[in-house]
């Protein structure tokens, strides 16, 4: 029994890492624009599929890469391609509407959501594609669990990710910006901080991640389809407000949150097709009891 909770608990912080990836996105953006990107799960898909068309090319290559460069070299090519596309959306797409209603730039960011999807159905087709191999499949045994160099690699690189993230956020002149703008955004353009641009970087680093988390994604569950950042983005959502919409060490707890809802809801109760039903119940239940989440703190309106 020990070992079956502890083997379900290493599964958690696997799935837990790529829902907190995600979810930083989400929670960057609102912590700047007050808005909700819904088109994150989306570009969270563009971003796998970027990472597996960077990997076939280095694959089809006669040089013969050892899979370790290859790895590195599609988590390069698709972060770098999802941040221009991030930038790309936030210039084109949500720029012009900041000085409109809140409801045109939620609307703007489904249409968004739905762009991205229905483009990379026309161009790649229906077809599920797979994943390539790139981690080992061997396994170690240790005190009876069973660990993967795979579940190794994605819990590392995500913690690597979300700590610089959070260094980045508190410790540099850039992550001041992005906390001056969240605080008040009318004043930081007085103190000579360039909002737009801060704004750009903001969308761009999100992006980024978002696509690091799809390459693991891919890795670990091999199988992509242009209509999966639908339900991934809805629980990096979750994850999100539950952890504190808005706060980065917020959205890391809310993922790993969910990561653990989705692998032990099956143990508990019956059947897996419970796990949308109790993500959004503990979502319901939060916002009743505690609306700004675990880590979240009121904002207050300036007049």
């Amino acid at each position: 029994m020990f070992q079956l909770l502890a083997q379900n608990v290493l599964n958690a912080l696997q799935l837990g890492s790529v829902y907190a990836l995600i979810a930083l996105g989400y929670t960057m953006v609102y912590g700047i624009l007050t808005m909700i990107n819904f088109a994150h799960g989306d570009i969270f898909m563009v971003g796998a599929y970027l990472s597996l068309a960077g990997a076939a090319f280095l694959l089809g290559l006669p040089l013969k890469l050892p899979l370790f460069v290859v790895f590195t070299g599609a988590l390069t090519f698709s972060m770098l391609l999802t941040a221009l596309l991030g930038v790309t959306i936030e210039r084109l797409a949500y720029r012009p509407l900041r000085a409109a209603p809140r409801v045109s730039a939620v609307i703007t960011a489904l249409g968004v959501g739905l762009f991205l999807e229905n483009f990379t159905l026309g161009l790649l087709g229906p077809e599920p594609r797979h994943f390539p191999t790139l981690i080992t499949t061997t396994s170690w045994q240790v005190a009876g669990l069973t660990i993967t160099p795979l579940q190794v690699l994605i819990i590392l690189l995500a913690a690597v990710l979300m700590i610089a993230l959070d260094l980045l956020v508190r410790r540099t002149l850039l992550g001041m910006a992005m906390r001056a703008i969240s605080y008040n955004r009318p004043i930081v353009p007085l103190m000579g901080v360039p909002v737009d641009r801060v704004i750009s970087l903001t969308f761009a680093i999100g992006s980024a991640i978002a696509a690091a988390g799809g390459l693991m994604y891919g890795l670990a569950y091999p199988v992509l389809d242009p209509y999966m950042g639908i339900r991934i983005g809805w629980w990096a959502f979750i994850a999100a407000v539950v952890g504190g919409i808005g706060n980065i060490r917020g959205a890391m707890l809310g993922g790993f949150i969910l990561g653990t809802v989705e692998v032990f809801t099956p143990l508990i109760l019956p059947s897996s097709t419970y796990r949308d039903f109790v993500a959004f119940s503990l979502l319901l239940l939060l916002l009743v009891f505690k609306p700004t989440g675990i880590l979240g703190r009121p904002v207050f309106e300036r007049v």
